[in-house]
């Protein structure tokens, strides 16, 4: 099954329950001011408060412009009022269209369906280049310095995650979450042997200590 991500900076609202349409999996997830905390497979759809607490909805959509995760979402700011010098602004920072708020489950789902109906985009980003690190997201492999990592499909998905976000430490549930595989308490004993899989591929091509284990708290990706 397809697992969509719709994406919203209202803590409440992230809590709504998934929507299952076909094969898709319409699934509510918080977005933090630092971005995604999953993996984003395929076009995501994203609602921004026009306030925030720690930044501001237009300071939020130019940042989800400038992260590759994000560049292709399509991102609906959420107005307190309709003011046409706020919409204006949304739209020049890069927001899609507009809403004004406050918005119940069903009206973000029926702006997302309106669109998924015409075709989910494609993500034109498909690698990531972290200079010795190379990851084919699309193809689902990773070179370092030219030579393929040996990785089964959980391993590589941590691997990509953690260089979504390197030089942070993560800890095992939000590397569970970022796998879509929250809800399930056998998967947090899983972490370590994914972890212990990915750190013996990145061995064997002498990337050894690219991956780091900060006792007490998580693993973290050093790339700088």
């Amino acid at each position: 099954m397809l697992r969509t991500f719709i994406f919203t900076t209202d803590a409440a609202a992230a809590r709504f329950e998934d929507f299952q349409q076909g094969e898709t999996l319409f699934t509510f997830a918080h977005l933090q001011p630092e971005g995604p905390n999953r993996l984003v497979d395929g076009r995501a759809w994203v609602f921004v408060d026009w306030v925030m607490e720690e930044l501001s909805g237009l300071e939020m959509v130019r940042r989800l412009r400038s992260d590759a995760r994000m560049r292709d979402a399509h991102v609906t700011m959420v107005l307190d009022e309709d003011d046409p010098e706020d919409r204006r602004r949304a739209l020049k920072a890069g927001a899609d269209d507009y809403a004004v708020g406050p918005l119940d489950r069903q009206a973000m789902l029926d702006r997302v369906l309106a669109l998924f109906a015409l075709g989910p985009a494609t993500p034109a980003r498909r690698m990531l280049d972290l200079g010795d690190l190379q990851i084919n997201i699309a193809g689902e492999q990773a070179c370092w310095r030219g030579q393929l990592v040996t990785l089964r499909p959980n391993e590589f998905r941590v691997l990509r995650f953690m260089a979504e976000n390197p030089n942070r430490v993560l800890t095992r549930q939000e590397l569970v979450d970022a796998l879509g595989k929250d809800g399930d308490p056998e998967y947090l004993r899983t972490v370590d042997v994914w972890i212990k899989r990915l750190r013996q591929g990145l061995r064997h091509v002498g990337a050894g200590e690219l991956l780091r284990t900060v006792h007490g708290r998580g693993y973290v990706l050093d790339l700088i």
